[in-house]
């Protein structure tokens, strides 16, 4: 056997690496400025700040003010260089030396051994460039790889100067006005969630691969059936092959992105490889094995490959397996997310396994279909509902609701994302009933895997059984119609689409975020609005349009979320305004920051499927003390607090955020509305309080808008989606997030996994006309009956009356259990509003299981109720077991945090499911284990004395 030349690096490399992949972390990097004052050591994959700050040039650039200190580093050039001679001494002279880069981040001049190689101004891009020439002849003895990276502000400002450029007619975030002309992560010029660091480096892995004409399957690792296949197209690469791209698509005979797939039909196994070859071959052979279900495609003729390295070479095969032999991939709540290995070698002579490669990857067999077309007529008078198109997702043919959250970038700096942290997200998803994620057009088109994107986010999508809506990377602006951008934007898109084809997840493309509807304002408002409406129509209504239908064939492109539509699939023809009055058409999104109109169900949209809804919290006190550095700043008001409010955002580099007394203002307000204001003796606990507080309110208010919008689905609307904005956080800060930085979750995690049960009782108050509607919702399949009890306690805890009601619910629909009007026929006789709560529970039967659900309803805000001192007793047991006891009264939103160190969450000791936040009874006492993971967690055996208990009773009392 040839022998393999690799390193270990951050990446556990597999033992059957088959030939020579040399990854550049191996390398000793440096890193300078521009003018060289700065140089240290540094790493690939990384980014400017992080190795600064290994360093110890700059500190946690997410500490205190440092968003707003280290901003000369955006300022600044940045150069990474290495020594390519540990990788390249032992190069025969007949071999081929191509350098890979899986990302830059993000303009960059490349030069190896003095040589010039490339220009790049991508991030999103893959770059692949043969360097052979260069190493072997280089410039006045120069060894080194080179990748200069300059400031994407200088760049920015230098291509809006120009007289010709077009600045989008839109406001902005920090660095504003230039992000629409540079292909890079949106949100890393600023937005109203997070901070504008403005990264760049080398922010995914690289290598160098060799290739030799003299090497053959001989040399390589074998087994019985020829060559043993690698665990990654990239790891088959070396003897004389790269693969440099893999597409796997799975589909049905005849689908198209447009139509209803035919269920029955045959599955058709699509494989696509890009490759770069030192041996050409003219009659070369893909073969496609399932070796689970015993099924091979046995060698298939594909397109002759050339000798090249300098382009690539795309050839195509394709076999179909009948409908009934593979199990189909389920969203977890619906099935299980099956998936297969499949086993593909490239053969480049098609009478022996000369020169084959090999290598193994994993998806799974479903059809997704967003279906946009326009309800019949006879659906619309049997079922009652409102005119207009349709809009939802089925998965192997049958529709489903919806239920997830919008995610956005991980942290501020890709380069220290883990999969492990990544998984976490993934896995809180799942915990709290979501199935589907938003990977928002703002940020970054997510990785397969660690060896090329650093970590694994679809790959990991697939496993948990949970979808991904993907977007392309365009949001909040308008984007110039210029040729070299669109020069830039075709193979970017053109590579993504292609890498995450074979994930199941898959669900969707989007062109964007938010754009048509911008787009169609600043038609109705500006003279030369319809310039702007041209060049939309250009870039998302044919261009990125095109290009993804040409790349792909399972999954459907829209051009935007949010979307008004179309008027028609093919040709495909955006419906824009051309609407009728009363019809509902497309998706739609609400942000209402006038919290006193936060239960006002006459202000939620009538929408088929609603793909963001929010309002901002802060973190917890826990959040904070990882950031703030002086004990005045732990203030909900304080300078460095209220910095952190990037909503609404400045529009420009003013800091302090001018703004942020508007979105410090709205949580305040939210809080003094519905619960009581906190205020303590105790300036630590008042902080933390309010803290946890808004994060309540935030939990209070989406709770509200997903049972509003999930009852739609047996109402007039028939809506099938709700999409909270927004899951995770890039730092600790004012967000809308229901999971915090450190992966801690907030009360809108545990509000979630609460409301995104599969059948869930809630109360619709109205109070306006004093109407009281409790309904059962189900996203089941099948008819689900069950049990409903409401049982009316004051806040001492006594039961003053309750109600037994039998329900049965019809397929992805709801029931009315209670409708009852003014607050005479609804309170318990004789009692005052403030001193009453109504406690909600089903019992049902469903999927061969029984399923609980519990809510609470107050008739009037809990700011103005008579609470009653709870006195809650909590006894730990063992395992992290809490049993917490209500000695008092009701302690509403009753509440445990874990101690700082720790990540994980708290389920119920008897169900598993999630719990926190709940409304403790004297009485009735709740047990709950706190299940840590182990893998983030820094403190790996946390003292039970370091939880700590809370409840509303804390914000005006010790």
């Amino acid at each position: 056997m040839r022998a393999v030349l690799f390193f270990l690096t951050s990446v556990l490399w597999p033992a059957s690496v088959l030939g020579d992949v040399l990854s550049l972390s191996s390398l000793q990097w440096t890193l300078k400025n521009a003018n060289g004052s700065i140089v240290v050591p540094a790493k690939v994959p990384s980014q400017a700040h992080l190795d600064l700050l290994e360093a110890g040039i700059i500190t946690e650039p997410l500490l205190g003010i440092n968003d707003f200190t280290q901003r000369w580093i955006v300022n600044d050039n940045w150069t990474y260089t290495a020594d390519l001679t540990p990788l390249t001494q032992n190069l025969s002279a007949d071999a081929r030396a191509l350098l890979v880069f899986y990302g830059i981040d993000t303009i960059a001049n490349i030069t190896v051994s003095g040589h010039p190689v490339a220009w790049v101004s991508n991030q999103f891009q893959q770059y692949v460039y043969d360097v052979t020439d260069f190493i072997v002849a280089p410039a006045q003895n120069d060894t080194n790889v080179t990748v200069a990276l300059e400031s994407a502000y200088t760049y920015g400002l230098n291509i809006t100067s120009r007289p010709d450029a077009e600045i989008s007619p839109t406001g902005d975030f920090e660095y504003a006005g230039i992000r629409q002309f540079i292909r890079k992560t949106q949100s890393d010029f600023g937005w109203d969630w997070g901070p504008a660091f403005v990264p760049s480096g080398i922010f995914k892995p690289a290598y160098l691969v060799t290739l030799s004409p003299n090497t053959s399957v001989s040399d390589n690792t074998t087994s019985d059936n020829g060559v043993e296949p690698a665990s990654h197209p990239l790891l088959a690469s070396g003897g004389s092959v790269l693969i440099d791209e893999s597409v796997l698509e799975i589909s049905k005979v005849g689908e198209t992105p447009i139509a209803a797939p035919n269920q029955t039909a045959d599955w058709v196994v699509n494989v696509t490889l890009g490759v770069r070859s030192v041996v050409g071959a003219d009659f070369p052979t893909l073969t496609i094995a399932i070796p689970e279900l015993n099924v091979t495609s046995g060698p298939l003729t594909v397109e002759p490959i050339p000798v090249a390295t300098n382009v690539t070479t795309f050839v195509s095969a394709n076999f179909t397996i009948p409908d009934s032999v593979p199990d189909r991939w389920w969203p977890h709540n619906l099935g299980t997310p099956k998936l297969y290995d499949f086993t593909i070698t490239l053969a480049l002579s098609n009478a022996s396994s000369e020169g084959a490669v090999s290598f193994t990857t994993r998806s799974g067999f479903r059809t997704v279909q967003l279906v946009q077309t326009p309800y019949l007529s006879e659906e619309l008078a049997a079922r009652g509902i409102i005119p207009g198109d349709q809009w939802h997702f089925e998965v192997n043919g049958r529709a489903f609701y919806t239920m997830g959250t919008n995610i956005i970038p991980f942290d501020p700096f890709y380069a220290r994302m883990t999969s492990e942290q990544v998984r976490w997200v993934l896995e809180s998803a799942v915990k709290s009933g979501q199935n589907m994620l938003r990977v928002w057009g703002g940020g970054i088109y997510q990785p397969s895997d660690e060896l090329t994107g650093g970590y694994d986010f679809y790959s990991a999508c697939d496993e948990l059984g949970i979808f991904a809506w993907s977007e392309l990377i365009f949001s909040d602006a308008l984007y110039p119609i210029n040729d070299w951008l669109l020069a830039s934007i075709d193979p970017e898109v053109r590579q993504n689409v292609r890498r995450i084809n074979r994930h199941p997840s898959n669900a969707q493309w989007a062109g964007g975020n938010e754009i048509e509807g911008i787009v169609i304002s600043v038609n109705q408002t500006l003279a030369n609005g319809t310039h702007y409406l041209d060049e939309f129509q250009t870039l998302f209504g044919e261009f990125l349009h095109d290009i993804v239908l040409d790349e792909e064939s399972s999954v459907a492109y829209t051009d935007c979320s949010t979307t008004s539509g179309v008027l028609s699939l093919d040709p495909y023809e955006i419906r824009y305004n051309n609407k009728t009055p009363g019809y509902i058409y497309g998706n739609g999104e609400r942000y209402n920051y006038d919290a006193s109109q936060a239960f006002n169900y006459s202000t939620y949209p009538l929408s088929r499927f609603m793909n963001e809804f929010g309002f901002h919290s802060l973190p917890s006190f826990y959040s904070w003390e990882e950031v703030l550095t002086s004990p005045e700043d732990f203030s909900f008001n304080s300078t460095v607090v209220a910095s952190r409010d990037h909503h609404p955002p400045a529009g420009n580099l003013s800091w302090p955020n001018p703004n942020a007394p508007q979105g410090q203002g709205q949580m305040t307000v939210a809080v003094e509305l519905w619960l009581p204001t906190p205020n303590t003796t105790d300036s630590n606990q008042t902080f933390a309080q309010w803290c946890w507080s808004t994060q309540v309110f935030q939990s209070l208010n989406m709770v509200s808008e997903i049972a509003f919008y999930r009852r739609g689905a047996g109402r007039g609307e028939n809506n099938l989606g709700a999409l909270v904005w927004q899951l995770n956080d890039i730092w600790q800060g004012a967000s809308w997030s229901a999971i915090e930085y450190s992966g801690r979750w907030k009360v809108l995690q545990y509000g979630m996994a609460n409301i995104y049960s599969p059948v869930v009782i809630y109360p619709f108050w109205t109070p306006d006309n004093q109407t009281l509607e409790v309904t059962v919702t189900s996203d089941r399949w099948d008819v689900v009956n069950g049990t409903a009890q409401l049982t009316w306690y004051d806040w001492s805890g006594n039961e003053l009356n309750s109600s037994t009601t039998l329900f049965s619910v019809p397929s992805l629909n709801n029931s009315v259990i209670l409708q009852a009007q003014g607050l005479d026929n609804i309170l318990p006789q004789g009692k005052d509003a403030a001193d009453v709560w109504l406690r909600l529970n089903l019992t049902a039967e469903t999927d061969n299981r029984t399923v609980t659900h519990e809510q609470f309803f107050t008739p009037i805000s809990l700011a103005s109720a008579n609470l009653v001192d709870p006195a809650i007793n909590v006894t730990a047991g063992s395992n992290l077991t809490f049993t917490l006891s209500a000695q008092g009264g009701v302690a509403p939103f009753t509440w445990l945090d874990h101690p700082a160190g720790t990540v994980g969450y708290f389920a119920d000791n008897t169900t598993g499911l999630p719990l926190n936040g709940f409304f403790l009874v004297p009485g009735i006492d709740r047990t709950v284990r706190f299940i840590p993971n182990p893998l983030l967690s820094k403190v790996a055996d946390p003292d039970p004395a370091d939880f700590v208990v809370r409840s509303l009773w804390n914000n005006t009392h010790l």
